[in-house]
């Protein structure tokens, strides 16, 4: 409020002294203070980029069998991306909501997001609650610590009190028993699959997503989201398929429609699979438990108005019929996807005994991991070298796709023009054409310089030790010797055996 009060008395300040001073400063002073106005709006537009964010911990001490929080608030802006809750020692996770509002005063319309995550206590005592710094928005905001006291569970009610012992206040309060009521909820835990039928090596996305209708009125809320999610997946995942997981980290609502009807759509897995061979895939029924809130019959001011308890969603089971790729010499061998070719050499023309580096880049949608290197046909008009591969693999949307690049050298031992598509092929499967396709290199190479042929074979040449065979005399002779030490030996030996015999038998 003081920057604003600043800012605005320096517009009027700038205004009047344009309109009154005409000296010879006139023009360093109107600088000097249009330069200070704007390091005052950014200064201002800092304060309140922070100002609009909030990080609010729960309260000092609460009971063994009370819920503590740590709230995330944005005011009059959307929560967009925040990252994980921070683990607390002595508390454990139980899962987050939401909130929003949206007020209107004076004309002046203002606006609230927010999401709770709440904590159980695991026992009781006093813990400390570490300062922690969360990124909210793409702001760092920066949270002090504090000292949490979990005493013993609060009585909720009073026993000793009379139920005819009622004040008509406590109607207002909420000091009296309260009904707790079950509203049917309009939710449901959906698995859903971008295809029916695939190809063999042909991949599809499959989604777990838990959907909200916009006309739900049962309040609900994820918990032990972790350990539920590794359970589901250790069920879900089919053992005959490789798996590209999304890696889902943030939980974000996003509005869907089905059929007509809108929905909340909070994505919990989402991975692409590619069958390994022609059987079914089959991804059975998956539990997801969440927890429901019962609501109070007659809600008062004070007191408790709804009461936890849980429901499990579960998921109805499908199946993916998978389909043998069509007759190939190389079915059992190629890649399943809809590829293109993007090649780099660092020359085309070039002399014999020159080494060049080649790159073959396969890019496009599919199983990027499952691409191998192209099929190379050897002679001995080059020497090729064993490439360096990289690969790149990006999951967005419904969708994986990627690059993987087979980085060569080569070497021209023979002189001529020379297709290098002759050399480098590689074949994969189009899903989409339902054919075959063949990526070919389109680089014509120029060759110039002298035969290295004979280079080879002088290379390949034994040498000298081999050369002295034609006049090294070829008669036979023994390879026996007279070793009179080994005779000896040999002797001494048996000498000793037979005299350890004689003392054996003498006893």
């Amino acid at each position: 409020m003081k920057i604003q009060k600043l800012l605005k008395s320096e517009k009027k300040n700038l205004l009047l002294y344009h309109a009154t001073s005409c000296d010879a400063n006139c023009n360093m002073k109107y600088t000097t203070r249009t330069t200070l106005s704007i390091l005052l709006l950014f200064a201002a537009m800092a304060v309140r980029g922070q100002d609009n964010i909030q990080i609010t911990l729960g309260p000092d001490e609460i009971g063994e069998n009370q819920a503590w929080t740590i709230t995330v608030s944005v005011n009059n802006d959307r929560l967009k991306s925040y990252e994980n809750f921070p683990e607390v020692e002595g508390f454990r996770k139980r899962g987050t909501s939401t909130q929003s509002q949206t007020s209107i005063v004076n004309g002046q319309v203002s606006s609230s997001q927010s999401i709770i995550m709440t904590y159980l206590p695991t026992k009781q005592g006093v813990f400390t609650i570490p300062s922690f710094k969360m990124r909210v928005n793409e702001q760092i905001i920066s949270v002090t610590g504090k000292k949490v006291k979990v005493g013993p569970a609060v009585q909720q009610r009073d026993p000793l009190r009379s139920p005819f012992d009622r004040d008509p206040i406590d109607d207002f309060f909420g000091r009296g028993e309260t009904e707790f009521i079950d509203i049917k909820e309009d939710a449901l835990l959906a698995l859903t699959t971008s295809k029916d039928e695939v190809y063999v090596g042909e991949g599809f996305t499959t989604t777990l997503s838990f959907l909200v209708a916009d006309n739900n009125r049962a309040p609900m809320q994820f918990h032990d989201l972790g350990k539920q999610l590794a359970d589901i997946l250790k069920k879900l995942r089919p053992s005959n398929c490789w798996e590209e997981n999304f890696n889902i980290e943030n939980i974000e609502g996003e509005h869907v429609e089905i059929q007509g009807k809108g929905y909340t759509q909070y994505k919990v897995y989402q991975g692409t699979f590619y069958p390994l061979n022609t059987q079914p895939v089959q991804f059975p029924s998956v539990g997801l438990e969440m927890i429901k809130f019962k609501v109070a019959k007659n809600p008062s001011f004070f007191g408790q108005n709804r009461k936890e308890d849980f429901k499990t969603f579960y998921s109805k089971a499908r199946t993916i019929k998978v389909k043998e790729l069509p007759p190939h010499p190389l079915r059992d061998a190629v890649t399943v996807g809809d590829y293109r070719l993007d090649e780099k050499i660092a020359a085309t023309d070039l002399e014999t005994g020159q080494s060049v580096s080649y790159e073959f880049r396969v890019f496009g949608e599919g199983n990027i991991s499952s691409i191998e290197k192209p099929i190379l046909t050897r002679d001995n008009l080059f020497d090729f070298y064993e490439p360096s591969i990289r690969q790149s693999i990006n999951r967005e949307g419904n969708r994986v796709s990627g690059t993987k690049s087979f980085n060569y050298f080569l070497i021209p031992k023979e002189p001529g023009a020379y297709k290098l598509g002759d050399y480098f092929n590689w074949v994969f499967f189009n899903p989409t054409t339902k054919k075959y396709d063949t990526l070919r290199s389109r680089y014509i190479l120029n060759v110039k310089g002298e035969s290295k042929k004979n280079q080879f074979i002088e290379s390949t040449d034994l040498g000298s030790f081999y050369d002295r065979i034609d006049a090294t005399d070829n008669t036979l002779r023994s390879s026996q010797r007279n070793d009179w030490v080994s005779i000896s030996f040999n002797i001494f030996i048996v000498v000793m055996l037979a005299g350890s015999a004689y003392l054996v038998f003498k006893k």
